[in-house]
């Protein structure tokens, strides 16, 4: 089962939501619930659920911060956004951070958070497996490269896609969408966490990998570049030639003459 933890300030709306569904056949179980975001940032520091249903506009601390705090704290749990008509500047801001949807208090029926909910438990299966991918990936690293790690989930599964992926068409905004934010989070959050500029980061990878090819094989520059995600001749040398110092054939005869 899934946990949920349930976060209103309102009594009555959170009673409503409590009884509109039989959780358990859709995979949940009510774990927790809270009147305000700092009460349910401790109670999800303590026992963190996999779901959490939360108003947007409460006191002492609203939807969006607890939302952002998760995220920055490397909580895993995805957030389902409560809110009122007019509040979308709000429900943007929500899906910048990361959040999976949104609900209309007003209108929510029974069929709405039934559906919600069983998209989000296809969601949560999906990013299961997804790590379980990234953990057997990161124990079969190639040419003994050791894959980075941080404290935050989300920063993880960049690290662990780019390095499965980096022969392949890797910009912000697919990556944005691999973990489901908003690119300029995505930007600001990989920064934060790992002190390095995204793309700048993906084409690390790449060279690391080039560096391998053009010292264990005679395959031409210009193959090697295509193998490793450039596909621009001059593209691929100026970077390996702003990351290494030299260009790609200087390497390769430096290598040869040790």
């Amino acid at each position: 089962m899934w946990k949920v933890l349930l976060v209103e300030d309102e009594f009555f709306v959170r009673e409503s939501v409590k009884e509109l569904i039989r959780w358990e056949e859709l995979g949940f179980t009510l774990s927790g619930e809270a009147g305000d975001g700092i009460e349910a940032l401790e109670k999800m520091k303590a026992d963190a659920p996999d779901l959490v249903l939360t108003d947007i506009v409460m006191p002492r601390m609203d939807g969006i911060q607890l939302l952002k705090e998760a995220k920055e704290a490397g909580m895993r749990s995805k957030f389902i956004m409560l809110t009122c008509m007019g509040e979308f500047e709000y429900i943007r801001q929500a899906m910048e951070y990361g959040a999976s949807n949104y609900i209309l208090k007003l209108s929510m029926s029974v069929n709405d958070l039934r559906d919600t909910l069983t998209k989000m438990n296809k969601e949560l299966m999906s990013s299961r497996e997804q790590l379980k991918g990234i953990t057997a990936a990161s124990s079969m690293q190639p040419d003994n490269r050791s894959l980075p790690q941080t404290a935050h989930p989300e920063v993880n599964k960049i690290l662990g896609y780019i390095e499965q992926n980096y022969a392949q068409d890797i910009t912000v905004k697919s990556l944005s969408q691999y973990v489901m934010m908003g690119e300029n989070y995505v930007s600001a959050l990989f920064k934060k966490k790992t002190g390095r500029n995204l793309i700048h980061y993906v084409h690390e990878v790449r060279i690391g990998h080039a560096k391998r090819l053009l010292k264990e094989t005679e395959l031409p520059v210009h193959e090697i570049g295509l193998r490793v995600g450039f596909a621009n001749d001059n593209y691929f040398i100026k970077i390996f030639k702003r990351d290494t110092g030299v260009t790609p054939s200087q390497y390769r005869h430096a290598e040869a003459a040790q």
